[in-house]
Order: C-alpha cells, then sequence, then structure tokens
C-alpha cells in the first residue's frame, strides 16, 4: 500500500474511532435539544398537539391542555375528563413554582354506613364500580391553569382531540397491551362495553378506534368551559349514570367542587433541589427517600449494581412505610410534613439499614396498581409545566358516563375504612393520591419530570434524580436506566428489569430480595417524560421513556416565530 492509500486507511480508522465512541452507549435514545418549546407525551400525536399549539404563540399551560385533550382519547384507560390531576408550573422569567391540586373529593353522601347499607364488605374500600367514584378534578385543573396561564383561545386547545375522537386512530401497542388486560372488567359495565369494546372485543394494534361520545363531550368542555362539566349537560349524565347504579354523587357535589393552589414542598438532594407537592399526593414518600439515600455514598460500581439498588430498595420500603402511615388530607388532618421531610428523622431512619440484609417487614418511624398519564411541557421562554392526570386503575371504576364517552376514576378506593387513619373515608375529603409531577434545579439547569404508575412513583421519581445527581446522567439515560418497582405482594417482593443481569440479581437474591425479573424495558416500570431548561443558554432538552409510544416532539418555528 502506498503512502496515500495508508494515509486514507489512517482517515478512515479514526472516523471509525469517532464514531464509536459516540455511538457507544448504554440508552437508545438521543435527547431532544431545541431552543423553542418541547413538549414530551406518551402518545406521539399528543405531543405534536402540544407542540402545534405552541407553533401558534401559546404557552406551556396551553400545549399541555392540548395535549392532555388528545390523551384523553388516544389513552382511555389511563386519563381523561373522568380523572384527576395535579401540576406544577415553573415560571422562567421569576423563578417562582405554582402548585395545583386537582383531585376530587368524595360525595358528601360517601360513607361507611352507605357502604354498609349497599352490603358492601367493612374489609376496605371498592376498587371498582360506582362508590370508588369521587368528583373528577381534571376539567377545573385545566381551567384554573388556563385562567392564570394560557394565552390562546379556550376552545382551540381541544379541536385535535375531538378530531382524534370523530374520525379515529390506530390503537398503540402497548395501549393495545393495557386494553386487553382490561376486557372482563369493562365487560360489567353496559356503557364500557358498547363504547370501548366494539362487538365485545378490544381493538387490535394499528386497528383505527372512533368515540363519538367523546368527541360529544370534549366539544361541550369546548364551547361552554367548565360550566358544561360540573353543571350542564356532563354533569346531568354522570348524575343519571351514578343513580342508575346506587351511587351518592349529588348536583351539589359536582358544583361546590373547586381544585387549589397550593405550595410545593422539597429537599435538597446533593447539590440540587427536589420539588414535589404536597399531600394528598405521596410526593413526600420520593423526598424522603432521596432523604434516605442521601446517608449512603453512590456506588461506584454504578446506578444498578448490587449494593446501589440495595440501598435504594431499603430506602424506598422506610419511606413508604411512613408516607402510608401518616399521609392524607390536610385540611381533616395534620400531616407531619415538615418532620418527615427533616434530614434529621432520616438519618434515624437510616440506620435501620443493613447494607447486606434485606428487610421485609418495616415499620413506620416513630414522630416527635394503577395507571396514570404523564407529560410535560417547557416553552420557548423556558416555562415548565410538569403535570400528571390520571385514572387511578386502568379505565378507574369501569363506569362510563352515559353518552359521554369516558370512564370515571376510581380514586375512592384509596380511602381507608380504619377511623384512626388519617386517609379515613368522610364525604367531601379528598383520598391519598399516588400521582405526582416533579421539579428539580440546581443553577441554571431547570428540570420537569415524572415517572408514571401508581405506587411505583415516589420510587421511580428517586430513582431518576439518583441518576441524574449521582451517576452524572443526562435526562434521556436517566430516564432509560433499568428500574425496579414494587409489586402488590410488598414486602421484599419487587419486579426488576433484567437488564440487572444474573450477579446483580443472584446478589440481590441472596440478601434476601424476592426479585421477579422482567424485560429489558417494562412498562410495570412506568413510564415517564422530562423537559429541562437552561436558562445560561436558552436551550431547551427533551426526554421520553421507551416503555411507552410516544416521544418528545419540537416546536417548529416558523415565520414570526417568537425568540
Amino acid at each position: 500500500m502506498n503512502a496515500l492509500g495508508r494515509g486514507f486507511l489512517l482517515i478512515l480508522l479514526s472516523a471509525a474511532a469517532v464514531i464509536g465512541v459516540a455511538q457507544d452507549r448504554s440508552y437508545g435514545r438521543s435527547v431532544v435539544s431545541s431552543q423553542y418549546g418541547i413538549v414530551a407525551t406518551s402518545q406521539v400525536q399528543a405531543s405534536q398537539a402540544g407542540a402545534r399549539v405552541l407553533e401558534r404563540g401559546g404557552s406551556a399551560i396551553d400545549a399541555a391542555i392540548a395535549a392532555n385533550a388528545v390523551l384523553n382519547v388516544m389513552e382511555p384507560m389511563t386519563n381523561g375528563m373522568g380523572g384527576d390531576l395535579f401540576a406544577i408550573y415553573w415560571d422562567a422569567k421569576t423563578g417562582k413554582l405554582y402548585g395545583l391540586n386537582a383531585s376530587g373529593w368524595a360525595p358528601k353522601a360517601l360513607t361507611l354506613e352507605h357502604l354498609k347499607a349497599a352490603g358492601k364488605p367493612e374489609s376496605g374500600m371498592p376498587q371498582s364500580g360506582i362508590d370508588s367514584v369521587t368528583v373528577p378534578g381534571v376539567v377545573d385543573g385545566w381551567t384554573k391553569l388556563h385562567d392564570r396561564f394560557g394565552k390562546l383561545p379556550w376552545r382551540d386547545l381541544f379541536q385535535p382531540a375531538i378530531f382524534f375522537a370523530e374520525h379515529g386512530f390506530p390503537v398503540p401497542e402497548i395501549v393495545d397491551d393495557t386494553w386487553k388486560a382490561n376486557r372482563d372488567g369493562l365487560m360489567t359495565n353496559a356503557e364500557s362495553r358498547r363504547v370501548f369494546l366494539p362487538g365485545d372485543k378490544v381493538p387490535e394494534a394499528g386497528q383505527v378506534f372512533r368515540n363519538p361520545d367523546l368527541a360529544h363531550a370534549l366539544t361541550l368542555v369546548a364551547s361552554e368551559g367548565e360550566a358544561a362539566y360540573y353543571k350542564g349537560e356532563i354533569a346531568k349524565a354522570i348524575l343519571k349514570t351514578s343513580a342508575e347504579l346506587g351511587g351518592t354523587m349529588m348536583a351539589e357535589d359536582l358544583a361546590e367542587f373547586s381544585s387549589e393552589w397550593v405550595e410545593p414542598i422539597s429537599v435538597k438532594y446533593r447539590d440540587w433541589t427536589v420539588y414535589e407537592l404536597p399531600p394528598n399526593g405521596d410526593g413526600m414518600a420520593a423526598l424522603e427517600m432521596l432523604n434516605i439515600m442521601e446517608e449512603f455514598k453512590p456506588d461506584p460500581a454504578g446506578p444498578y449494581s448490587p449494593g446501589e439498588l440495595h440501598t435504594r430498595i431499603e430506602a424506598m420500603k422506610l419511606a413508604y412505610a411512613d408516607v402510608t402511615a401518616y399521609d392524607g388530607d390536610p385540611r381533616f388532618s395534620k400531616i407531619p410534613v415538615e418532620e418527615l421531610l427533616s434530614k434529621e428523622f432520616a438519618a434515624r431512619r437510616a440506620k435501620l439499614i443493613d447494607p447486606g440484609k434485606a428487610h421485609c417487614d418495616v415499620a413506620p418511624g416513630a414522630l416527635g396498581k394503577s395507571d396514570t398519564t404523564y407529560f410535560t411541557v417547557v416553552d420557548p421562554a423556558g416555562n415548565i409545566l410538569s403535570i400528571i392526570q390520571s385514572n387511578y386503575s386502568s379505565f378507574g371504576s369501569k363506569v362510563t358516563v352515559q353518552g359521554m364517552g369516558f370512564t370515571l376514576q376510581n380514586r375512592g378506593g384509596l380511602f381507608s375504612l380504619d377511623p384512626k387513619s388519617p386517609d379515613a373515608l368522610a364525604g367531601r375529603k379528598r383520598p391519598f393520591h399516588t400521582i405526582i409531577p416533579a421539579f428539580m434545579e440546581r443553577g441554571d439547569q431547570h428540570i420537569g419530570f415524572g415517572i408514571m404508575g401508581g405506587m411505583n412513583q415516589p420510587l421511580a421519581h428517586a430513582q431518576f434524580v439518583s441518576n441524574v445527581v449521582d451517576y452524572h446522567m443526562n435526562i434521556q439515560q436517566a430516564l432509560e436506566e433499568g428500574r425496579f418497582t414494587v409489586t402488590s405482594k410488598l414486602g421484599c417482593n419487587l419486579l426488576l428489569e433484567s437488564r440487572a443481569g444474573k450477579p446483580t440479581i443472584d446478589a440481590l437474591t441472596g440478601m434476601g430480595h424476592v426479585l421477579d425479573v422482567r424485560d429489558a424495558y417494562s412498562a410495570h416500570m412506568g413510564r415517564g417524560n422530562v423537559v429541562m431548561h437552561d436558562s445560561a443558554t436558552g436551550v431547551n432538552f427533551g426526554a421520553s421513556d421507551p416503555r411507552a409510544d410516544g416521544a418528545a416532539v419540537p416546536e417548529m418555528p416558523g415565520p414570526g416565530t417568537r425568540n
């Protein structure tokens, strides 16, 4: 080979080496980056709808409502107008955080006496059916957010969702899996069966599904605002549905409901500040878990090593024991948030962790299943909305509102029948909630994030935060990294993604953990979305979980686009 040939070969080898370094990584998707807005949801069409709203000059709030309405159509099992909503909004100009609790209260007449009269067992709250339903808060939540931070006309935000409901959409594959798993439950309610099981069958992945009843309900909300839902035609349909099933919902339960603005709660984790919403949500479990984890040094072997996983798992058990014992509606009980989130309390709890042994029975500290959709938006100005909306279980109560095409949530199933519990059932009380949006920041970096999935959420939040803070991962890598989660058996029983590998699985089993090993990217671990704004550069970043069908979609700049 002559000198020219050797030189050319060296150039090729050098280029290959550079490409190899850039492409040899442990995560699949790249971070989306843009000088303009980004919408990250679990369905591509919902992300696109939100991005289009940003392109028209809409705010992060406008984009989120449009995206959420499309998610209502395309993920009817996880969210909808029959569900609840929580949100954290970060104003880039002022640096101020706003929290919104749009979770509904129990009907005034939903009491233990009613349950006894209806022949319901005293062993626990119904997990489906009309007596598991509380007042849905989502439409009021949308309204509160839009009234305060919206820019575009309310009516315009619902047009993409109305289109998909009228004309249909091909059912995505992960949505189809969940739909199939809930066929039997949908068959128990005549309206659910009619709307969601055409021909008594679950639509196949790729099959076009239409929901004209939901298009009608969305049109009513678009035209008449929240009054249509809480006092108008939709309210009447909810009350008729409830009455025919022997439920307790009354007109005043709907008409008098209002979501509320709340102050986010926070802890410092290493050099980052992490924010969640206060009770009746369980965001404080994520913060307590982080406080306990902070008592230990990150394992240099990595976040999916036996040592690091063991610390995270044991910290989770302690935090969950506390939130289960002490969380509830602060309007009815004094919730000891400040003490539970103190560093001193975390230090005491951390001393209970044995570095070589799993504890299967963890008591709460002494004091001095589920389907949800999380999505997030950053607009060109850097404003961030971290927002979550849920039916609780898949298709909620399995009760569909007559003629309206959406199911009612089953959040009432999370009440306790123990009168000593802070979460004891009472009329006009909000139940304990598992859905939590989150936000974290350090210096110029501001991140809106969330990972949906019932009691999975606090532990998934803590794992994501640690991946970013302790292991310096970018937001996409931190979201994709392998996770563990709880099972319905609790104790030492855990779900773990197979990416941990046999040596780690064997080591954890040797410590006493009882593992149910799932595939590499399991939806049981939750489905997350993330956006980040860098105040120094003005650049926005987005990430979306491969465990879902969605994407982080940037707005497309055009003539007249804002700087």
